[in-house]
């Protein structure tokens, strides 16, 4: 089980090999469970201006920065950028609505699949589009030491957001990994093109509205239903492994 997926990864890439040494997670909708908090905060801010914003947009568009998300919906119905007055304050709108909403809560089965991959010595990286201080913040309260701050790519390290490859990038030059050498769990679309756009083998986990086969469209490598069925096939997938 599994080795189809991986001989296809090889063989697309043009790789020799399979052979991770370290795992990049995407944060939001996959360590921990607030994109319910992200996506209706960004569709409230939104349709507080005027701006027309659904929650499955919040979900499409997950993984880009909030200047970002703003941008495309600003070109989308006005036809231009937002200005930076406008960004500021769309995105202090919503760190309202977001920070009202959101208790920081951890993705089920996230924490026990973090001590499996600490437990086989690999390195462990967070990527994210995010800068909310309260969830870059309860990385450490809520996965003790698991994280460390050299090892953290977040929205203010970047200048091009998911689904541009840097982010994933980034985290790779930081590893001094090859892209064979790395395995990311991602949620969004956007992320899953950034992290192949990177060369990496991405495995997305569907915890969100979409329909699966818009992560098998966007790239993933493999698609898991949450993170309870990732944690579960996790000794399974790795056994393939070079």
């Amino acid at each position: 089980m599994f080795s189809a997926q991986i001989e296809q990864f090889i063989n697309k890439k043009k790789y020799s090999t399979f052979s991770p040494k370290a795992v990049f997670f995407d944060m939001d909708g996959v360590l921990f469970d607030s994109m319910k908090c992200h996506s209706s905060a960004w569709a409230q801010a939104m349709q507080s201006v005027g701006l027309p914003f659904t929650v499955l947009e919040a979900y499409m568009n997950e993984g880009r920065t909030g200047a970002s998300t703003i941008d495309g919906v600003f070109i989308k119905t006005l036809g231009r950028e937002a200005t930076e007055e406008e960004k500021q304050t769309i995105y202090a709108v919503k760190s309202s609505f977001f920070e009202a909403c959101n208790k920081t809560v951890r993705m089920p089965y996230a924490l026990e699949l973090l001590e499996k991959v600490k437990a086989q010595k690999l390195q462990i990286f967070v990527v994210t589009g995010s800068a909310q201080p309260s969830l870059l913040d309860g990385l450490k309260t809520n996965f003790p030491g698991i994280f460390h701050k050299g090892k953290i790519v977040s929205a203010i390290d970047i200048q091009f957001c998911k689904p541009h490859p840097e982010p994933y990038l980034l985290a790779l030059k930081k590893s001094g990994l090859q892209p064979w050498e790395v395995i990311v769990v991602e949620n969004a679309p956007l992320g899953v093109e950034s992290a192949t756009a990177a060369g990496l083998f991405t495995i997305a986990v569907n915890t969100g509205p979409l329909d699966p086969t818009v992560l098998l469209e966007s790239g993933a490598n493999l698609v898991f239903k949450d993170m309870n069925e990732l944690y579960q096939n996790w000794e399974t997938f790795s056994s393939n492994w070079k």
